[in-house]
């Protein structure tokens, strides 16, 4: 019997097969160069990608195995093909909010600032609130007349605007310029206090110029309420076209609000998140205690939405004076710069951090904001064995006391910083602090990164365009728009640089097994660039277009 059935057996194994079906792929990419940004430097011709997955990368006849009738296949045309970018600090609904008022970007005086306002109050009614972000007093080529500390006095504004309150936005977003329309709605007169870690400009009389810094910028909240507010949803969907444009697939939200989760909520719920948001919150710590529970998400809608983060910001900008530095700055000697957050409310932030096993993230500029959050950082780590594990970080980071470098690695904490802050704050670095404590502590991200330490990448957008390879470019050249370049020996390598672009980003948000590098079985999200930005001309890099943008194997941006 046993003789029987293993002569069935054998007869059975040997009669004709029939084929497996091919793993059918339903997106190809081919004949270009893949670059993964893995571990191993993998370079390939193609990938293939299942539903929203990485299916292989490999040559284009290994690929194209994977291709049946159904397959879309994308000829690469010799273009790169690299993760997609993972904007690793920015301000989400500010990418979209800055669509919706005046764009001062490129405004070279005060004047033509002034001509902005006039020309949007003559098409609006009568006590509509207008609004504008992107002044920098640096730009200008002339310093305004009657001004206080290089910025202007409201009069010229509130000649052109009685009717109307005008509040504009430092580039930075770390000072504000009024009218008198939008002071006196916000009760602000000579009389009014300054908050704590902000500052409220007056002029000889003693009456408010119209320069708010830093918190005090915050006193203008009455006019905002008494105005129409943006629409939030409006806000994200602006957002989420500007991103894919610029090939960026995931984006890191420093600063978010509860009422924003709950509109990047019910996005990912009908579908129309389009990127893939990780958000730092910034909200009171008796609100965070209380709403955490019920707000704290991790891969929502796919992967869509992530709340992993609190955010405070002990300090200001350099370019505001709010920086918070050890010395006195070399141009205002009567200011070290302004603490905005308390220590105390930041060491409450750690222990909200710390039981609902977030990431801490502390905005930091100054060299003494920076030591002040490290210290904390190690006060709350103590001799805790996976100090490293926690990866809590430190957002910009730009002007570090050169003892405090090595302190990055020891602790763990990941430097978030932003290469196109470099070349845009250059030109007046040397001003606040000097030659000495430029060269020696001024975005040091080879010293950084030769330490040990994470060093991250991201444009701060609405501060800066929300472009990659502008900051890419800035981080592998540090060159300025007249050729020179800023202490370059503290530059990344490109390759280092594509790295803090994606797979580190990912790295920072604890989602680097889901992202930041073309792995099979990773998230298909990937960007393809009309020019390869780690061979061509350096000089070439900035030419460099996105052509294809891929978020979980959707085409969802092409350019014609």
């Amino acid at each position: 019997m046993q003789f029987l059935v293993l002569s069935l057996l054998l007869q059975a194994s040997s009669l004709p097969q029939e084929p497996s079906p091919p793993i059918a792929a339903d997106l190809v990419l081919t004949g270009g160069r893949v670059v993964a940004v893995d571990d191993f430097g993998t370079v390939s011709e193609a990938v293939a990608i299942q539903g929203d997955r990485i299916l292989k990368l490999g040559t284009t006849e290994e690929i194209a195995g994977f291709v049946t009738d159904e397959t879309r296949v994308i000829e690469l045309e010799g273009r790169l093909a690299i993760p997609g970018f993972i904007e690793g600090h920015a301000h989400f609904f500010g990418v979209g909010d800055s669509a919706m008022q005046l764009d001062l970007r490129q405004a070279s005086s005060w004047s033509q600032i002034v001509d902005q306002v006039a020309a949007a109050a003559k098409e609006l009614p009568k006590g509509s609130l207008i609004r504008g972000r992107g002044w920098h007093q640096e730009k200008w080529t002339s310093v305004p007349r009657g001004g206080v500390d290089g910025l202007p006095h409201h009069r010229t504004l509130s000649a052109i605007s009685p009717d109307h309150p005008v509040i504009l936005t430092h580039a930075s977003g770390h000072a504000t310029f009024a009218n008198a329309a939008a002071m006196e709605l916000s009760g602000i007169t000579a009389s009014t206090e300054n908050p704590e870690g902000g500052e409220i400009l007056h002029d000889e009389s003693g009456a408010p110029t119209g320069a708010l810094r830093e918190t005090a910028s915050g006193l203008l909240s009455p006019a905002y309420m008494k105005a129409r507010r943006p629409d939030p949803r409006r806000q994200a969907r602006l957002a989420v076209g500007e991103c894919l444009r610029k090939g960026v697939t995931s984006f890191q939200d420093l600063g978010g609000s509860f009422e924003q989760v709950e509109v990047l909520r019910g996005m990912a719920d009908d579908g129309s998140l389009d990127v893939r948001i990780w958000m730092a919150l910034r909200e009171p710590v008796t609100d965070l205690k209380s709403q955490l529970p019920k707000t704290k998400l991790k891969g929502y809608g796919n992967h869509h939405l992530t709340v992993g983060g609190i955010k405070r910001s002990i300090d200001g900008a350099l370019g505001s004076h709010g920086a918070w530095l050890l010395e006195p700055y070399t141009d205002l000697s009567t200011s070290a710069g302004l603490n905005t957050a308390t220590i105390e409310d930041v060491v409450a932030c750690a222990e909200v951090a710390l039981e609902h096993e977030l990431q801490l993230c502390v905005h930091a500029i100054g060299d003494r904001a920076n030591r002040e959050v490290l210290n904390i950082y190690e006060r709350t780590f103590g001799d805790r064995g996976d100090r490293k594990g926690l990866r809590w970080r430190i957002e910009h980071a730009q002007h570090l006391h050169p003892d405090d470098v090595a302190r990055f690695a020891k602790l763990g904490v990941i430097a978030a910083m932003q290469g196109i802050h470099c070349t845009s704050d250059a030109p007046w670095v040397y001003r606040r602090l000097g030659e000495d404590r430029a060269a020696s502590g001024a975005y040091l991200w080879r010293s950084l990164l030769d330490a040990g330490a994470i060093v991250t990448n991201g444009t701060d957008a609405p501060v800066e365009d929300l472009n990659p390879i502008a900051s890419y470019y800035a981080t592998v050249t540090r060159k300025l728009p007249d050729g020179s370049a800023f202490f370059p020996e503290q530059k990344m390598t490109r390759m280092e640089a594509l790295r803090s672009y994606t797979l580190s980003n990912a790295y920072a948000a604890f989602e680097e097994d889901l992202k930041g590098s073309l792995e099979a079985g990773k998230l298909a999200d990937i960007v393809v660039l009309s020019k390869d930005i780690l061979e061509c001309p350096e000089d070439e890099i900035l030419d460099a277009t996105v052509a294809v943008t891929i978020v979980g194997g959707e085409v969802l941006y092409e350019r014609r």
